[in-house]
C-alpha cells in the first residue's frame, strides 16, 4: 500500500512539474496573415475560420501550452504582408507565421522568412516553386501545389472525358500560370492539344472580349478562377451562348464552396479537380463539416479545410518536439515528418520537399437539396506534386509560367 501511495505521489509530482514547465514556457504565439478585406476577403475569412475551429476544439492549447494567435489583415497585398510580418516577428515576437493565399504574396514573403529564420506554414498557398526548385528552409505548406493538383486532371480530361482540343482562360499571375501549366503538360502528355491560351488581368471587369475570342473548334474550355473572378466569368459564360455548346471544366478553386452560393444554373455540370470537396462522404469530413457549419453558418470550402488540417499538422509537430517551439530547427524538422490518416480531405503525408501527398478528387457541380455542391465522381489516391513524373527529371524543366509549356498548337 505504501509503495502504491509513493508511486501515486511521484506521478502527481511529475504532472505538476510538466505543468510548471509548460507554464514557464509561456504561450505559443502564432502570427496569422490573412486577406480579410479586398477581392478575396471571403476566402481569407474561411481560411482563418478553419484554423480557429481546430484551436477551439483543442482548447486553444498545443502540447500543454496555451495558443495565442495574432491575426493581421494583409489585404492580399505583398507590401502590406511584409509590413505586417515585420510587426509580428519583430514587435510581437511570434514563434511562427502562418496564412497567406495569393502566390505573388507568398513568393514576396519568402526572403524575409529566410532572413529571420522564422518557421512559417502556408496552409493554402499553392505556388509551385515553394516546394520545388526554390525550397525555403523555414517554410512548408499543407495545402497543395497549383500545377501538381492539375496533373491528374489533364489525364482525366484526355482519357476519360475524351477531349482532344481545349482552349484555356487563365488569370495572368503565378497561380494562373502554374494551374494552367500543370493541366497543359499532363493533357498533352496524354494525347490532347491546348489550342489557345487567353490570359486575363487581375483587374478584369468584363470577360466578354475574352469569351468572344474562344476558338469554335475547342472541345472544351478550361478556366482558372476563384472568388469574384469566378462569379464574373460564370455569369458572362452563361450569357455568351457558349453554355451548352462548349463544355466548361475548371481548376478546383473555381467552384470552391465559398463561391458556390453566388452561382446559379450556369455552373451546373462544371467538372473540376481538387484535393477537397465538402460533399466527401467520409466520417472525418462529415464530422468536420457539421462542426464548421454549426460554428460559422456556412459550408466549408477548401480554404477552411486546409487551415483546419494545417493547424492539426502544426499541433502534431509541436507535440513531437514536446512543445519546445523555441527550437526552430527541431520544429521545422517535425513539420516535415507529419502524417495524418484521417483528415477531412483524406490521408495527408508531407513529402521530402515540404508538400503534402494526398487524394485528388474529380468533382461535378450538381444541385442537391436545392444547393450546388461538388459531387465527387472519381478519386486519384495518394497524388504527389510530381504526379507520375520523376522528380529529378521534372525539376530540370522551368517552373510553369506564362510561356511554359509552350503552346505548340495555338
Amino acid at each position: 500500500m505504501l509503495r502504491g501511495t509513493r508511486l501515486a505521489l511521484l506521478a502527481v509530482m511529475a504532472l505538476l512539474i510538466l505543468a510548471g514547465e509548460a507554464s514557464a514556457q509561456g504561450s505559443i504565439r502564432i502570427g496569422f496573415l490573412s486577406p480579410l478585406s479586398g477581392a478575396i476577403a471571403a476566402a481569407g475569412k474561411d481560411m482563418y475560420s478553419g484554423c480557429e475551429l481546430f484551436w477551439q476544439e483543442s482548447g486553444w492549447q498545443m502540447a500543454g501550452r496555451k495558443v495565442e494567435v495574432i491575426l493581421e489583415d494583409n489585404e492580399g497585398n505583398p507590401a502590406t504582408t511584409l509590413t505586417k510580418a515585420r510587426k509580428l516577428v519583430e514587435s510581437d515576437k511570434v514563434h511562427l507565421l502562418a496564412g497567406v493565399i495569393l502566390s505573388n504574396v507568398a513568393y514576396a514573403l519568402v526572403p524575409y522568412v529566410e532572413q529571420q529564420g522564422i518557421p512559417t506554414l502556408y496552409p493554402i498557398n499553392s505556388a509551385d516553386d515553394l516546394t520545388q526548385r526554390k525550397r525555403p528552409k523555414w517554410l512548408i505548406r499543407t495545402g497543395f501545389s497549383a500545377g501538381g493538383n492539375m496533373h491528374p486532371f489533364g489525364e482525366y480530361a484526355a482519357k476519360t472525358l475524351g477531349y482532344k482540343k481545349i482552349a484555356v482562360v487563365g488569370l495572368d499571375y503565378a497561380f494562373g500560370w502554374e494551374t494552367v501549366g500543370g493541366f497543359h503538360k499532363s493533357f498533352e502528355d496524354n494525347g490532347g492539344q491546348i489550342i489557345q491560351k487567353l490570359w486575363v488581368p487581375l483587374n478584369v471587369q468584363d470577360y466578354g472580349p475574352y469569351l468572344g475570342q474562344i476558338k469554335k473548334d475547342a472541345a472544351a474550355v478550361f478556366v482558372n478562377g476563384l472568388g469574384r473572378w469566378t462569379v464574373l466569368f460564370a455569369k458572362q459564360y452563361g450569357e455568351s451562348g457558349l453554355k451548352g455548346k462548349i463544355p466548361l471544366i475548371a481548376n478546383g478553386t473555381y467552384t470552391d464552396e465559398h463561391v458556390l452560393p453566388q452561382l446559379g444554373d450556369e455552373t451546373l455540370g462544371v467538372i473540376s479537380a481538387h484535393h477537397y470537396s465538402a460533399a466527401l462522404e467520409t466520417p472525418a469530413n462529415q464530422k468536420f463539416r457539421a462542426a464548421y457549419e454549426k460554428a460559422y453558418q456556412r459550408t466549408p470550402g477548401f480554404y477552411g479545410e486546409n487551415c483546419y488540417t494545417g493547424a492539426r499538422v502544426l499541433s502534431e509537430a509541436v507535440k513531437a518536439v514536446g512543445g519546445k517551439v523555441e527550437d526552430r530547427a527541431a520544429l521545422m524538422a517535425a513539420l516535415r515528418k507529419v502524417k495524418i490518416t484521417d483528415a477531412p480531405r483524406g490521408p495527408v503525408e508531407m513529402d521530402a520537399y515540404g508538400n503534402p501527398t494526398q487524394n485528388i478528387y474529380i468533382r461535378k457541380v450538381e444541385r442537391v437539396g436545392g444547393k450546388l455542391q461538388n459531387t465527387v465522381i472519381f478519386t486519384y489516391p495518394n497524388v504527389s506534386q510530381f504526379w507520375k513524373y520523376n522528380p529529378e527529371e521534372f525539376l530540370k524543366q522551368p517552373v510553369y509560367s506564362r510561356d511554359f509549356p509552350p503552346c505548340k498548337h495555338c
